[in-house]
């Protein structure tokens, strides 16, 4: 079944109980992904419908691009493990003009200033006093003790470690110009190792009382596992992966400052304006919706109420968009979180060619070498049919383009 509505495909199988509501008109969904956003509705507490994004692709357990609403239950792999992952914006008062031609030393200043990628490279020899006065105010710290004393494995050696730190893969610090030329500071990461680390704990946890569970249905997928409301694990998760979107947010804040600190050394002087964006797009909380308290899973995709701002990225050759929500009740408020892959790292790295990654990222002062072909702009799809497929969930308010682009 594949119903075309007004502003939304119906994507559910003939018969299915639990709709799936897609904003994808004009953009590619894998049979994979189509096949894995049919196994959730088949999970009885997971409804009123599935909405789906038009980034949409094959995810583990659950897919990118969709919010899946539970009622009484909370998924662990589909919030997955980089939780509270996200974006971060600030409009400067600088313009196009008051950039270097040459914007090398720029982006090389900000790389030494965080670190980026993954392993002891992405984390602080030293970790620098801003990071840790910001880590002091936050309770962070106390807040993971807490959660140890009954759950030791979750090791606390890589919080202060990687706050303020990109990570790798499709994470990505960007100076930007908007419609105007002004210049936009973006940036995106999440929780880091330590938010991977509960993630994946959970996951387990998850997997191992799905063995012992009675159920009067089935689940079509381990990595659908679940908590109920009212068992230990389910409070002592909510408060677990609350810590990792905590984290994710004060992450980001602690990587813009750094970001802006470097930009004042090497730029003319400016100040930072009041458009500011800092949102999640892995994430799950409790939310109202028809009239019910549901437990709501963004993965992939950005909250998107009435008049509030959001971010959705492009790849590294590709625009941007500071949008503003227009609160549609059939989405849960929602809308995507960027392009969405159109073809897997391992397909990329083997079809794209380093010509074409130079070609198509020319105008960007970003890493031209083939650790970076995985992020490619021709992995990912057209973000104009992707935001075209969505124009009754947002309004575009920006459309930014990179300059700079630092990859992890």
């Amino acid at each position: 079944m594949n119903t075309q509505h007004a502003s939304f495909d119906l994507l559910h199988a003939e018969g299915a109980t639990t709709p799936i509501k897609g904003w994808t008109h004009g953009v590619p969904v894998e049979d994979q992904a189509r096949q894995q956003l049919r196994n959730i509705t088949t999970l009885p507490f997971v409804g009123p419908w599935v909405a789906v994004m038009p980034d949409v692709h094959l995810g583990i357990g659950a897919t990118v691009g969709s919010v899946v609403p539970t009622k009484g239950a909370i998924i662990p792999a589909a919030v997955g493990v980089d939780i509270g992952c996200g974006m971060a914006a600030v409009r400067t008062t600088l313009r196009a003009d008051d950039l270097p031609d040459d914007l090398s030393l720029l982006r090389n200043s900000i790389e030494r200033s965080v670190p980026v990628g993954n392993g002891p490279g992405g984390e602080h020899r030293r970790i620098p006093d801003s990071v840790e006065t910001a880590l002091e105010k936050s309770n962070l710290v106390a807040r993971l003790a807490k959660i140890r004393q009954k759950h030791p494995k979750i090791r606390p050696d890589k919080l202060d470690r990687q706050i303020g730190t990109l990570g790798g893969g499709n994470h990505f610090i960007e100076i930007c110009l908007d419609e105007a030329d002004r210049v936009w500071v973006m940036l995106h990461s999440g929780s880091r190792g330590t938010g991977n680390l509960i993630g994946t704990y959970f996951i387990e946890l998850a997997r191992r009382e799905l063995e012992k569970r009675v159920l009067g249905f089935h689940v079509p997928d381990r990595d659908l596992a679940f908590f109920l409301e009212g068992e230990p694990l389910f409070d002592e998760y909510v408060e677990a992966v609350s810590w990792a979107q905590d984290y994710a947010r004060a992450n980001r804040g602690a990587m813009m400052a750094r970001v802006l600190h470097e930009m004042r050394h090497r730029l003319p002087k400016f100040q930072t304006e009041k458009s500011a964006v800092n949102c999640h797009h892995n994430y799950v909380q409790r939310e109202d919706h028809f009239g019910e308290s549901l437990l709501v899973t963004r993965k992939g995709a950005v909250s998107a109420r009435e008049g509030e701002l959001g971010i959705i990225p492009g790849s590294m050759g590709a625009r941007s968009f500071i949008v503003r929500g227009k609160g549609n009740a059939d989405s849960f408020h929602s809308c995507s979180h960027g392009a969405g892959r159109v073809m897997s790292r391992t397909a990329a790295r083997a079809r794209i060619t380093l010509k074409e990654h130079r070609e198509a990222t020319a105008h960007v002062e970003c890493r031209k070498d083939a650790g970076v072909i995985d992020e490619s702009p021709a992995a990912y799809k057209d973000i104009d049919a992707v935001m075209a497929a969505q124009r009754d969930l947002v309004e575009i308010v920006h459309t930014l383009r990179q300059v700079v682009c630092i990859k992890g």
